[in-house]
């Protein structure tokens, strides 16, 4: 079974487009749109582990520059 989160982001003023683009180039990504709101970036990925949704974030999207903070919410 595969699992899928919708992961929300803030970015640093500027910084969305970079974000957006480089966010995108990601394996796992199934999409990923600038929003408004209290996020600027909303991305959904998925991977076959909930393990594997955790890696994608903490070791591809964290580092991103200009990402400010992420807040994951997986899918039931």
């Amino acid at each position: 079974m595969t699992a899928k989160a919708y992961v929300l982001i803030e970015t640093q003023v500027g910084k969305t487009k970079q974000v957006v683009e480089a966010i995108g180039r990601l394996q796992g990504v199934i999409s990923v749109e600038a929003v408004t709101g209290p996020y600027d970036v909303i991305a959904v990925v998925q991977g076959e582990t909930l393990n594997d949704i955790g890696e994608l974030i903490v070791s591809k999207v964290h580092p991103i520059a200009g990402i400010s903070r992420t807040v994951t919410c997986l899918a039931l």
